[in-house]
């Protein structure tokens, strides 16, 4: 069992820029392909990012391509999601997930069925 953590949400003005942090506190990554999700109020869970085990190959969703960056630190048995030119549209709390068989693949978005554990969230606001 793999237990994630994420951590730096936080509420920032649009414009603005995060990272959010995505760590296990008792296992290592470095095997595993790593996604972020995130569902904003009243929507469903999108996928937005995902990075392989190698951290070479990543991916993200149309909506945050060009603006958000997705990487990992595998000395410090991080994945890292760095936001920027936040809009509030990007609202919402975002999960990472671990997919044990390295697949980090995209069609229409990471396959959360690919995805064998999940962190509780960290929240990201974006208001003015």
């Amino acid at each position: 069992q793999v237990q994630l953590v994420e951590s730096g949400g936080g509420l920032v003005q649009p414009g603005g820029s995060l990272r959010i942090s995505c760590s296990a506190s008792e296992s290592t990554l470095d095997d595993y392909a790593i996604a972020w999700f995130r569902q904003a109020p009243g929507k469903e869970r999108e996928s937005v990012s995902c990075i392989s085990s190698s951290g070479v190959t990543s991916y993200y969703s149309d909506s945050v391509k060009g603006r958000f960056t997705i990487s990992r630190d595998h000395a410090k048995n991080t994945v890292y999601l760095q936001m920027n030119r936040l809009k509030p549209e990007d609202t919402g709390v975002y999960r990472c997930a671990v997919d044990l068989n390295d697949r980090a693949k995209w069609f229409r978005g990471a396959n959360a069925e690919h995805y064998d554990y999940w962190g509780q969230g960290t929240r990201v606001s974006v208001s003015s």
